[in-house]
């Protein structure tokens, strides 16, 4: 029964991690339709190999960017590929902060709470609307455009707000290209992500015990392949204008979630 949920939770976390309908708050859905009452490092753990596993799908898939963007900084001028890379450095700066300085606080708002949860998944689906009837550019991301893409995805630490739809709706209202949107998206949490696992391990939040190992593999296995199709089909919806369909998902799963709540 724990590799089954094991799967699910990876497939829920895989899909909505890139999908813009959160995948925080498909967590907790998941984990409370399930009966997983797993809490502090037990849960901690794994999440966090999930997100390692995204992250890693999300390496596989923009792999050529991110090789191009090494060749550049390592030429040591200030080009195209360095400018990127400081906006990136940007744009981590809020979550980095909400991660060092809130980081218990946060951790407390992921125990089941649903009607939150469900609230946040509504906000989402606003952010989704508005950003579908924007006008499509050329532009670019600026340093201005990352610090304010940055916070939004500060924001989306919250459960039920999605991190994708928070900061390509973000990206988008601000102006900038969709499908340069996305990739920024996508390319921005990656070091975040590795940063947060190696302070995890380092500080030795996370404890491990031989029977996980089966669950997290299996986990691992599931949000990693769900994440490469995730990803892909999300860029081409976000070319295509097609996040209203997400932004109707998220209210009538919000909606669902809070009425479930308050009737239970």
């Amino acid at each position: 029964m724990e590799i089954i949920k094991a799967i699910i939770l990876g497939i829920i976390q895989g899909l909505t991690e890139f999908l813009p309908v959160s995948s925080s708050g498909h967590l907790e859905l998941g984990k409370a339709i399930l009966g997983d009452t797993s809490v502090g490092e037990e849960s901690l753990l794994f999440t966090v190999v999930l997100h390692f596993a995204t992250a890693l799908s999300t390496v596989v898939i923009f792999r050529k960017d991110i090789v191009d963007l090494l060749t550049g900084l390592f030429q040591f001028k200030w080009n195209e590929e360095t400018q990127f890379a400081f906006k990136i450095g940007v744009s981590m700066l809020p979550a980095v902060v909400v991660g060092l300085f809130f980081e218990q606080q946060l951790e407390q708002l992921f125990g089941g709470n649903i009607i939150l949860v469900g609230c946040m998944l509504i906000l989402t689906g606003a952010l989704l609307f508005l950003a579908d009837k924007a006008k499509n550019t050329s532009k670019k991301v600026s340093v201005p455009n990352a610090i304010i893409i940055g916070v939004s995805q500060a924001i989306a630490m919250l459960p039920g707000i999605s991190r994708s739809g928070a900061t390509i709706s973000t990206s988008v209202l601000l102006g900038v290209d969709k499908t340069k949107a996305a990739r920024f998206s996508f390319l921005m949490v990656v070091p975040l992500i590795f940063g947060k696992i190696a302070k995890d391990i380092l500080s030795g939040d996370l404890s491990f015990e031989s029977q996980q190992i089966i669950p997290l593999s299996v986990g691992f296995i599931a949000a990693f392949v769900s994440g490469l199709f995730a990803c892909t089909w999300m860029i081409a919806l976000v070319k295509k204008s097609k996040l209203s369909y997400f932004a109707i998902y998220c209210f009538i799963v919000g909606l669902i979630a809070i009425g479930y709540t308050l009737l239970n």
